[in-house]
């Protein structure tokens, strides 16, 4: 028969406090939502009677006032709220799929501190851990990304 093991350690035994370590703060994984996910809620809300016409009239007026290139959004409101360019950090739209993944789950738009990717860029050269605080990734897969894009710009200048 086995022992049953004590449910203390020795330096609780012996009257010492042994104070967990605090948690690394926990980072959310991004999330991704396929295009007939998307489209299954929005034909939901439809019957439902759920679209509302106020959201109809916004979305109509946000893209009107949407830049068309990088002079007409350079000097734009930041957090950029326009997350369907494709140089918005806040989510990625797959082209092949046009599935999305939100890169910040737990966040909402206006609390990132960079919202445009071509922002970052002109701020000049950063750390891989600064870059990756800002896409959510870890610092090792923005090594693995930086490697595969520098090879694909050799494979492409050799040829």
């Amino acid at each position: 028969m086995s022992q049953a093991r004590p449910e203390w350690t020795e330096a609780e035994a012996e009257g010492e406090s042994t104070a967990p370590l605090p948690a690394p703060p926990e980072r959310r994984r991004s999330k991704t939502m396929s295009r007939k996910e998307m489209a299954r809620e929005l034909r939901r809300r439809r019957l439902a009677g759920e679209v509302d016409p106020e959201e109809q009239e916004l979305l109509k007026s946000v893209d009107s006032s949407r830049p068309r290139t990088r002079a007409d959004c350079v000097n734009g409101p930041r957090p950029c709220l326009f997350v369907s360019c494709k140089h918005n950090l806040y989510l990625d739209v797959n082209p092949e799929t046009g599935s999305i993944k939100l890169n910040f789950p737990d966040k909402e738009i206006w609390e990132l501190e960079h919202t445009c990717a071509l922002d970052v860029a002109e701020k000049g050269g950063i750390t891989l851990e600064e870059v990756g605080e800002i896409m959510n990734l870890t610092r090792e897969r923005i090594r693995q990304v930086e490697t595969r894009g520098l090879a694909k710009l050799r494979e492409a200048t050799e040829d």
